[in-house]
Order: C-alpha cells, then sequence, then structure tokens
C-alpha cells in the first residue's frame, strides 16, 4: 500500500520522535496533541536535535531543514485525520483513552488508512474492534530514543491482515529502522519479555546478596557483550516505565514470575526514577 501521509498522535518524547523519523524518511508528517504547548516544546526540541546533528557534522543542514518542512502540527484530530493514509498513536499508556482515539480514527481516517499503536504494553486487539476495521490494526512499537533504536516492533492481532503487516514493516525500513514480526499477541511481546528475565535476574542477585549493582552490569558488559548493565539500562529507561510495564505484563498474566519486583517500587516511591531524576539505581 502506498504510504504519503503519517500522523502521528501524541508530541511527548516518543511520538515526537516519530514524527521526526517519518519526516526525515520524506513522509508528509503531521504530529497531533490535545496541548499547544506540548506541540510547541515538541518543535523546539526537534529542531534542537537537528541543530545539533548539523554541527556535529551528522546530517547537512538542507536535509534538516527539508524534514522539519515536511512536519506540521496541529491539535485537530479530526481534520488531520482525513487525510493520513497512516496514523501512528503514540499517546499515553491508558486503554480508554487510546480506545477513544481509535473510534475516532475508525470514523475519520480513510478507508484504506492503516491504524498503528505504539504501545509497548497493550495489545492492538484491544482498540482494533472500536475502529471498525480490525484488519487494518496493529502494533507497531518503537524503542526509546525512537531517533536512534533500530529495531520496530510489528505485532499483529489475530484480525491484522498481511497487507497491513508488510505496508507497516516498509514504512519502518524507509525510517531507517529494522523492524521485527511478532506473529500472534503476547503481554511484553519480544524485548521486554527478554529485557524483563535479564532484569529479574539482576534484582535477584542483587536482592539476595550475590554481587553488587555495579559487579552485575561489569558482567553483563564484559562477559555477555551488553552496552549497558541491566541496572543502568532501567536507569536509562525510567524505573517508573519499568514498573509500569511489570504491573501490565502482571495484570495480563497473572504469572507470580511477572510480579513487580519490590526494590523497583521502592525507588518509583521514593521518586528516584533513574537518569531523568538524577537518581536511580545509580546517581547522576
Amino acid at each position: 500500500m502506498g504510504i504519503n501521509r503519517i500522523l502521528v498522535i501524541g508530541a511527548g518524547t516518543m511520538g515526537r520522535q516519530i514524527a521526526m523519523s517519518a519526516a526525515l524518511a520524506g513522509y508528509t508528517t503531521t504530529l497531533n496533541d490535545i496541548s499547544e504547548a506540548a506541540l510547541a516544546a515538541a518543535h523546539e526540541d526537534l529542531e534542537q536535535w537537528a541543530a545539533t546533528r548539523v554541527a556535529k557534522g551528522k546530517m547537512e543542514q538542507q536535509t534538516a531543514d527539508a524534514a522539519l518542512e515536511r512536519l506540521a502540527s496541529t491539535t485537530d484530530l479530526d481534520a488531520s485525520a482525513r487525510h493520513a493514509d497512516l496514523v501512528i498513536e503514540a499517546a499515553v499508556e491508558k486503554l480508554e483513552i487510546k480506545r477513544s482515539i481509535f473510534g475516532k480514527l475508525g470514523k475519520v481516517a480513510p478507508v484504506h488508512a492503516v491504524l498503528a499503536t505504539n504501545s509497548s504494553t497493550l495489545a492492538s486487539s484491544q482498540v482494533a474492534a472500536a475502529t471498525g476495521r480490525p484488519g487494518q490494526v496493529c502494533n507497531m512499537h518503537f524503542f526509546n530514543p525512537a531517533l536512534v533504536m533500530k529495531c520496530v516492533e510489528v505485532v499483529r492481532n489475530e484480525h491484522t491482515t498481511d497487507t497491513t503487516v508488510n505496508t507497516v514493516m516498509e514504512v519502518a525500513r524507509r525510517m531507517g529502522k529494522e523492524p521485527v514480526l511478532v506473529q500472534r499477541e503476547i503481554p511484553g511481546f519480544i524485548a521486554n519479555r527478554m529485557m524483563g528475565a535479564i532484569q529479574r535476574e539482576a534484582l535477584e542477585l542483587l536482592s539476595g546478596g550475590v554481587a553488587s549493582i555495579k559487579d552485575i552490569d561489569t558482567t553483563a558488559r564484559t562477559a555477555l557483550g551488553h552496552p549497558m548493565g541491566p541496572f543502568e539500562l532501567m536507569d536509562l529507561v525510567g524505573l517508573d516505565v519499568i514498573d509500569f510495564i511489570a504491573q501490565a505484563t502482571h495484570a495480563e498474566t497473572g504469572a507470580d514470575a511477572d510480579k513487580p519486583h519490590e526494590l523497583v517500587m521502592q525507588k518509583v516511591a521514593e521518586g528516584r526514577l533513574g537518569r531523568k531524576t538524577g537518581s536511580g539505581f545509580y546517581d547522576y
């Protein structure tokens, strides 16, 4: 399916970077949010990002200018959805809000439009029915920071068509990503399940007094070849995000192994969320 116009819903950290990735790939892109202030902050952030890339010689000024020119913003969801070939929803991780958004998209987006959610915890089947076109709905899960990370998890629900999957995979490739296909819905998809298993073991090693945070991280880097240790990674992602993923996964599976870990919950309760707050498992 030919994709020319992409609408990204949600101007937070993920949404704005997904939108910029689309604009850099040559797509006419619109960033939508209910907040004018959020849209203004997103554009300022992306302009600064582009300027830094140009200053470091990692991007041509012409490329940056062209991408920013292709990127528009609006608070009018209906108007922007009417012309979208692909919609990528990156709104807050609340099911009722996502269902409302997808219900509206089902009514106003063109009949051919593919409707994707960037959610890392909510499966697209939970919003697909609201659209009236479940075959054109899937997860298109980017990783933070979306302008840097190559992986995109494309997750099909039981109704998702091959055309939808192939279209979304090709868009991801055009963005310079390396998409992976998750053939059926499963809590945590691929990356979060593997990451969660490593993190749970690291937390058990720490709470059991087997090794220190620093030594566990060093082992992951020097023995397993990981670019950073599990505690460094949790601090980078945000301990509130780690806890949220665990809460959502456990709510769906009910498995003891998926329960949120006490050490992470304690850090969140203390407001020590990682790099973004200046402290987590490490101090920054």
